[in-house]
């Protein structure tokens, strides 16, 4: 049987340069579901407004910081992508990467990446080229708007809420190989009913 055919809903969230993308793009593929990723479509609501929305790295700069603010004061463009990826989670088989969606969806299989501020740096400076100190600094200030966006719209604390997850994966000393694979036998077992091998 397609394991598509249970119309799984999976959702992915952790804080920037957690890893959460790549592996939920990895997931989607090895499922047969779509894969639907809330800050791509923040991004095109971007573009519509004539930002130059670029896709790697373009949150941490200095446009990409101005979007953040202008969602901080007006939680329109927020409201409009949640409601997309609700209407994506309704019609099932699909991988969401999304901040909000742990809160807002009643249903699915929601996992929560952890990774320290630190190693979170690290990350995006190997990713993006950019200095050490600059990844740092980009870090304290998205996590802090993003946070505050969240608690105003929707009341939960990013980050510090984990009410909402099925898995909490501490996935710090992991490659990105691993978390496949740890989230693959988790996700076989609990979600498709697959007879895995123990970890």
């Amino acid at each position: 049987m397609n394991t598509a055919e249970k119309k799984a809903v999976i959702c992915l969230a952790g804080l920037t340069a957690c890893g959460k993308s790549t592996v939920a793009r990895r997931l989607a593929r090895k499922y047969g579901l779509e894969y639907v990723s809330g800050g791509t479509v923040l991004k095109e609501l971007a573009l519509n407004m004539r930002y130059k929305a670029k896709d790697k790295g373009w949150w941490e700069t200095n446009e990409g910081t101005r979007f953040l603010e202008e969602r901080l004061s007006d939680p329109q463009f927020d409201k409009k992508v949640d409601s997309q990826l609700l209407e994506w989670a309704d019609r099932g088989n699909v991988v969401l990467d999304s901040w909000t969606m742990p809160w807002l969806l009643k249903q699915g299989f929601k996992i929560w990446l952890e990774v320290s501020p630190k190693e979170r740096a690290k990350r995006l400076a190997r990713r993006d080229s950019i200095n050490l100190e600059d990844a740092d600094r980009a870090i304290y200030a998205k996590d802090g708007k993003t946070k505050m966006i969240y608690e105003n719209l929707y009341g939960f604390k990013l980050g510090e809420d984990y009410s909402p997850f099925d898995l909490i994966l501490n996935s710090e000393l992991l490659t990105s190989d691993q978390v496949f694979e740890v989230l693959s036998l988790v996700i076989d077992h609990l979600i498709f009913g697959m007879k895995t091998m123990k970890l």
